[in-house]
């Protein structure tokens, strides 16, 4: 299950974060050549990824940024740019091109100093967009909590894209980050789930003023937690999946 778009069209051209999802994608394009040389790859992280033994030793605090444009691979690098295609264009319309950018930043910032918390002496390096994003997300849902979104849902051979609130699916998803940072070892590697659940929790933080310049409960009470604008309608077409009918037949042991 994961989000395809929401029905929130921005008012304005998020510049801001067609330049972060560029900058993504350039950065992770200049080294993936060396992901498979185990000791090139190793030393590029050693220099640029977020490793907290290192910031234990008052070391390399600048990796708290270049972290956050890193990636461990295409589909690691696929997934944040489309959370960030989704849920960046409605907030950078909130807060205006250089507030969006100064949010995103001090949010993947502050993802990196909550994971460096949960394990100040592990040499496993982190990197990702994921926790800037999360930020994203919480302020989101902090701003937009009913603006609809829809969501994939694939099992098997079946898929179904059914538009819920999103309330729903970014609560949903901050508490797998939770429940999956108690349930994870932070030496053992894997996803950073407290960098994505402090990431959440500091946008949620960071947008609380914007909010209560708009009113705060008062906002939402005349928005109803819906975009401040018509939302987006789109047309989905029947699957393409064929269905099989059901036939009765001779009853009998099967193998």
């Amino acid at each position: 299950m994961f989000p395809i778009r929401d029905h929130n069209p921005s008012g304005r051209t998020p510049y801001v974060t067609y330049i972060l999802m560029a900058a993504n994608i350039g950065i992770f394009l200049s080294y993936v050549g060396i992901m498979q040389d185990v000791r090139l790859i190793n030393s590029f992280w050693m220099d640029w990824a977020l490793i907290p033994a290192r910031l234990d030793a008052g070391d390399g605090s600048y990796t708290l940024v270049t972290s956050m444009f890193l990636h461990g691979g295409w589909m690691h690098l696929a997934g944040n740019m489309l959370f960030l295609f989704i849920f960046g264009d409605n907030i950078e319309d909130e807060l205006g091109h250089l507030g969006y950018l100064i949010f995103y930043i001090a949010a993947g910032i502050a993802a990196g100093w909550v994971q460096y918390a949960s394990a100040p002496g592990s040499n496993i390096p982190t990197v990702g967009a994921s926790g800037a994003i999360a930020g994203v997300m919480g302020a989101y849902l902090l701003l937009f909590p009913k603006a609809k979104v829809d969501i994939l849902i694939i099992f098997i051979v079946f898929f179904r894209i059914f538009p819920i609130p999103a309330w729903i699916m970014l609560a949903m998803w901050f508490g797998f980050q939770f429940v999956g940072g108690l349930g994870s070892d932070p030496d053992a590697g894997g996803v950073a789930y407290w960098a994505h659940a402090g990431g959440f929790v500091a946008g949620l933080a960071f947008a609380l003023p914007v909010w209560m310049k708009r009113g705060g409960p008062a906002f939402w009470s005349r928005t109803d937690g819906q975009p401040p604008h018509p939302e987006a309608r789109y047309r989905v077409g029947a699957s393409s999946i064929p269905k099989i009918s059901r036939r009765r037949g001779p009853r009998g042991p099967w193998s």
